[in-house]
């Protein structure tokens, strides 16, 4: 990443972004810092367990993702527990993320390992029957499908179809449909 130098003056060493806790700010130069010198196989100083000065550590990716969707799975369940929707909707979009989430880990394996993938079609499909929580939660765990820029335009595209349509079930327009629903699932 950089190098790093003493206050007091001396060599500077090489410090990798390896070497900053997860979730950490990236350092600027200027920034104060506290860190180990170690020497690696070949001989060289890097830095390890480096500190910046003031960081706070901001959740990752992966934790945002896991609040937002199990903050929404919260809602729903509110929503089931005071009967403004069946239970059944609640079961669908837990059983859709596990479903989505075991999806995509074995679509990421079969990336590793070259083997034959699961088609976006079909995660773009399980997104949109209720499992986004899951695979948003997914796609940052694993690191699998989260730059693709026209995978992630579908992905956030068919999370806002789905909860449109839970948005319109919710709705006076869409209570005869809800009717519906609860009648199937009893």
């Amino acid at each position: 990443f950089g190098f790093i130098a003493p206050d007091s003056g001396g060599n500077q060493v090489f410090v990798h972004i390896k070497a900053l806790p997860r979730g950490s700010r990236r350092p600027e130069t200027g920034a104060d810092a506290s860190y180990e010198i170690v020497t690696d196989a070949q001989g060289r100083s890097r830095a390890e367990n480096v500190r910046l000065a003031g960081n706070r550590l901001s959740p990752g990716p992966a934790v945002t993702a896991f609040i937002a969707g199990s903050l929404f799975l919260a809602f729903v369940a509110a929503l089931a527990a005071q009967e403004r929707l069946p239970a059944a909707i609640l079961w669908l979009y837990l059983g859709m993320s596990a479903l989505s989430l075991g999806m995509y880990a074995m679509d990421k394996s079969a990336a590793r390992k070259g083997g034959q993938r699961t088609p976006e079609n079909t995660l773009h499909t399980l997104s949109l029957l209720g499992g986004w929580p899951g695979a948003m939660f997914a796609q940052q765990l694993l690191r699998h499908k989260s730059r693709k820029t026209s995978f992630r335009v579908v992905f956030w595209l068919t999370m806002l179809m789905n909860t449109a349509a839970l948005v319109y079930l919710l709705s006076p327009y869409g209570s005869a449909y809800l009717g519906m629903l609860d009648q199937m699932t009893n």
